[in-house]
C-alpha cells in the first residue's frame, strides 16, 4: 500500500482512540483491559494468518524478539500512559509523547546508523513546538509537584518504552519477519505479560457488560491495534522510525477535531498557531528536498 495510505489511516484511527480509551475507564482496572485489548487483537490477527497459509512458525531467537515487541509495544508503554492519565491531564500525556519524535531519531542513529538530515530535525522540532502551543493552556498551569512530576515521569518512560519497541520491529523487519505474523506474536506476549503483572498485583479480572466498553474495547483491538499498528509498523519499516514517528505529533490534532465535534472542546489562539506548524513540520520530514520548487515549476 502506498505510503501516504498508511500515514493517513494510522493518524486518523490513532487519533480518534483517545475517544475510545476514555469509555474503557472506571469499572474494569486498567491493566485487565490492556491484556483484554490485545488478547483480542492477536486472537484476530493468528486466525487471519492461519486462513491466509501465512507461516506462523518462528525459531527461538525470533520469539526472543517478539516478546521484546509486546512487552514494549503493547504491554509496558500503555501501562505507563494509562496510569500517567491519572495524575495529569490528557493533554500533558500528548505532548509528553510528541518526545517520541526525537527518541526516535536518536535510537536509529544508536542502533541503524541512521543519517539525520537538518530538514527531519527542523520538521521535528516544528511539530513538537507547535503541539506545545496547542497544549498550552494545560502545560501552562502544570504544577510540578509530586503528582504532577511522577505522571509526567511515567509518560517518559512509556515513550521510552515505545520508542524502542518501534526499534525492535525496524529490526524485525529487517530480518525479514512480516509485519503481520509479528504483531499477531507481538500482541500475543503482550497480552500475556500484562495479564502475568495484573496477577501478581492481585488485581481482579473484571469485565464491564456495557456497551460503551464493549464497543471501545473492539475498536481498540481490531482499528487502534490490528489496523493502525499493522499501516504503522509497515510505515516504519518502509521509510524508517525516524520519519514513521512523526505521525505522532498529528494524533492530538486528530483528538482535538473530535473532541470539538463530540465534546464541544474550544479552540484558545495558541492551538490556531500551533496547528499550521504542526502541518508544516509534516511537509518537511515526509517530502523530498527540492519538492516545493518542483510545484513551483509546475
Amino acid at each position: 500500500m502506498p505510503n501516504a495510505f498508511l500515514y493517513i489511516t494510522t493518524v486518523l484511527i490513532w487519533g480518534s482512540t483517545w475517544l475510545a480509551i476514555k469509555y474503557q475507564l472506571g469499572v474494569v482496572a486498567v491493566e485487565a483491559s490492556i491484556a483484554y485489548r490485545f488478547a483480542l487483537a492477536s486472537i484476530l490477527l493468528l486466525a487471519f494468518c492461519v486462513l491466509t497459509r501465512r507461516s506462523l512458525s518462528f525459531d527461538r531467537k525470533t520469539h526472543i524478539w517478539l516478546a521484546l515487541l509486546g512487552l514494549c509495544l503493547f504491554s509496558g508503554n500503555y501501562f505507563f500512559m494509562y496510569i500517567a492519565s491519572g495524575h495529569i491531564t490528557t493533554g500533558l500525556v500528548s505532548v509528553g509523547f510528541c518526545s517520541m519524535v526525537v527518541m526516535n531519531i536518536v535510537l536509529s542513529r544508536l542502533f541503524f546508523k541512521t543519517s539525520i538530515s537538518g530538514r527531519v530535525v527542523l520538521g521535528a522540532t516544528l511539530g513538537m513546538v507547535g503541539t506545545f502551543m496547542v497544549f498550552w493552556p494545560e502545560v501552562k498551569h502544570f504544577d510540578p509537584s509530586d503528582s504532577g512530576f511522577y505522571g509526567m515521569t511515567l509518560v517518559l518512560l512509556g515513550t521510552l518504552c515505545a520508542s524502542f519497541g518501534n526499534m525492535v520491529s525496524a529490526r524485525n523487519q529487517k530480518k525479514g519477519v512480516p509485519v503481520m505474523q509479528a504483531n499477531a506474536w507481538g500482541m500475543a506476549y503482550g497480552a500475556l505479560f500484562m495479564a502475568i503483572f495484573a496477577s501478581f498485583n492481585g488485581v481482579a479480572f473484571t469485565f464491564d457488560p456495557r456497551f460503551e466498553y464493549i464497543w471501545s474495547l473492539f475498536y481498540l483491538a481490531v482499528f487502534g491495534s490490528v489496523i493502525a499498528f499493522g499501516c504503522y509498523l509497515t510505515l516504519l519499516g518502509n521509510i524508517g522510525p525516524e520519519k514513521a514517528v512523526y505521525s505522532v505529533v498529528l494524533f492530538p490534532i486528530v483528538a482535538l477535531s473530535l473532541s470539538t465535534v463530540f465534546e464541544g472542546y474550544h479552540w484558545p489562539v495558541a492551538a490556531v498557531v500551533g496547528v499550521p506548524l504542526v502541518l508544516f513540520g509534516n511537509v518537511l520530514v515526509l517530502t523530498k528536498p527540492g519538492t516545493f520548487r518542483k510545484v513551483a515549476r509546475v
